[in-house]
């Protein structure tokens, strides 16, 4: 088989600029902030920067080093799936309860460049080794489980600066490669939708960071193409602000309903609200 060059969304000299800005972040937060609420319903600030440091331990023990302490047992399927990585999230965050702020920073100084390292080593077209189950993927690339990561690593530090009121990843260099991600999500999504051949959906996220998607209806599958010539059965417009939180499960589509715009077929347009791009 012959690899490719070109890597769809190559995300791996991205790792150690965005965790240097989380460092920066949590550095300077007051006492007060570290205990706001999150967009996670379940989660104040000091428990997302917990889960995160979660995310870098399980990386390095699990994907680096090829321990698993804890095994994937009983699980036939995605939501039996989410529910056991639920409870993983949920015992660590408690367990974390007892750590201080102050210990959280030095535990990510001393975990992210490592990952970082981890990450920037793989080859993109090697096996990953987890699939992208939220894509629809039983097996996946390196590039593309990379590019999941970053997704979990950019929306959980969103999820702080949003909390605390504070700007700085909302921008194309860190925002593109994370939307683009979450929209290989779409095909999946619409997996089960029944249309005509040729239906087109446009899907844009609009305001000072976006772009758009276009999902074509093909003879026995729905896929995003690059550009279209045909007009669209349906664009779905949806506020940058609003994106982030709508596809990692921070709002619902019916919180969002009145502040997305549906143009054309209403049904369809409705179903890009119900993409989930994270293990949720």
């Amino acid at each position: 088989m012959q690899i490719p060059e070109h890597i769809p969304i190559d995300v791996r000299h991205l790792f150690k600029s965005l965790d240097e800005l989380l460092l920066e972040l949590l550095e300077s937060l007051t006492d007060d902030e570290w205990d706001l609420q999150t967009v996670a319903i379940k989660w104040k600030v000091k428990d997302v920067v917990s889960h995160l440091l979660d995310g870098n331990l399980r990386t390095l023990s699990m994907q680096r080093d090829g321990y698993f302490g804890e095994k994937l047992v009983g699980v036939h399927d995605f939501q039996q799936l989410v529910n056991w990585l639920n409870r993983l999230n949920a015992d660590w965050v408690k367990a974390t309860h007892r750590i201080s702020p102050g210990v959280l920073i030095q535990l990510h100084k001393a975990t992210g460049n490592l990952v970082s390292e981890y990450y920037a080593s793989l080859d993109p077209w090697d096996e990953a080794v987890f699939a992208v189950d939220w894509a629809g993927e039983a097996t996946s690339y390196n590039w593309m489980h990379l590019a999941r990561e970053y997704t979990e690593k950019w929306h959980h530090q969103q999820q702080i600066r949003d909390a605390t009121d504070r700007a700085g990843i909302m921008i194309p260099q860190f925002f593109d490669p994370f939307i683009n991600t979450f929209f290989l999500a779409l095909p999946h999504t619409f997996s089960k939708v029944k249309a005509p051949l040729g239906t087109i959906v446009t899907a844009k996220v609009t305001g000072e960071v976006g772009g758009e998607w276009y999902l074509l209806k093909e003879e026995d599958r729905w896929t995003v193409i690059s550009e279209i010539e045909d007009t669209a059965t349906v664009i779905v417009d949806i506020p940058d602000h609003l994106s982030w939180k709508l596809f990692s499960k921070g709002v619902s589509p019916a919180e969002v309903k009145n502040l997305v715009k549906i143009t054309g077929d209403q049904k369809l347009g409705g179903k890009v609200l119900e993409m989930v791009s994270v293990m949720a």
